[in-house]
């Protein structure tokens, strides 16, 4: 990988998932939320890569994998791409680290498709209802009209909607490559695309399940979090039997800007 470029793709139903893989060691593999791509990782991958073998991808329809009109991005495709790629790479059993809606993914691979983790860190992860943001609501009734906005009004849209998930200034140039897959004739359909095809019901499936995870489970959650509030962290703790809650200060729902320190203590305290 260089600059950020996912160098390898396996096919997933005639669309392209990129994917990239760094270090050596144990297997953990990197699973992103919306609306970001494996790029959130950029702050971790240094530092637990030499210590495990890094499998990071874009889902479906996000970062740098295939967009298209038509295009099935949910929740309940997305766990089916996690295990094609599981079985692409003929990794069993490996560590998974997982945020946002790449929690509700890997929680969905793990209870409905029988992927066997290690171990799972969940960092602010959808998994349990009620989550979206009332912009996220109002985006799945009138996706239509939000695609044919002007360019440059989306660009102010996506900025703004991406600053409140962090809880700290960012600098423009910083936050510039976590726009940049959602700009353009492409990325801005996709952008709109996967906000429409949010359900709670995909969590929903998988609620009554959490209670027989067959790993050891780690939760992370800043307590800023404006997207998913705090008092959801607790909740799932409830749910999953013998998981460890750790709640992080001044951190917000990317806590890889706010506070990347954290998530590489975290996985590290996993191996020991």
């Amino acid at each position: 990988m260089t600059d950020w470029n996912l160098d390898r793709s396996f096919d997933y139903q005639g669309d392209a998932v990129r994917y990239g893989t760094v270090g050596s060691g144990p297997d953990l593999l990197l699973v992103h939320g919306t609306p970001f791509s494996s790029y959130v990782w950029h702050r971790i991958l240094p530092a637990v890569s030499r210590r495990w073998r890094v499998h990071l991808f874009d889902l479906l329809g996000y970062g740098q994998s295939a967009k298209r009109d038509g295009q099935d991005v949910s929740l309940g495709v997305q766990n089916k791409v996690l295990t094609a790629l599981l079985a692409h790479l003929g990794i069993e059993r490996p560590t998974v680290v997982a945020h946002d809606f790449g929690g509700a993914t890997t929680l969905r691979a793990h209870l409905i498709d029988g992927c066997e983790f290690e171990r799972m860190l969940l960092i602010d992860p959808v998994a349990i209802r009620p989550w979206g943001s009332p912009f996220v609501k109002h985006v799945g009734q009138h996706e239509a009209a939000f695609q044919g906005i002007p360019g440059y009004i989306h660009e102010a849209m996506v900025a703004r909607y991406l600053r409140g998930a962090i809880a700290r200034d960012m600098a423009e140039a910083a936050l510039a490559p976590y726009i940049a897959p959602w700009l353009g004739a492409v990325g801005q359909p996709a952008f709109y695309r996967q906000i429409a095809q949010m359900d709670e019901r995909y969590t929903d499936e998988i609620e009554d399940r959490l209670d027989r995870i067959r790993c050891p489970v780690a939760i992370l959650w800043g307590e800023e979090d404006r997207w998913i509030p705090v008092a959801q962290a607790t909740k799932l703790q409830a749910k999953i039997p013998g998981s460890r809650l750790r709640l992080v200060a001044k951190a917000g729902h990317l806590m890889r800007e706010g506070a990347p320190e954290a998530i590489v203590a975290v996985i590290y305290d996993l191996s020991t």
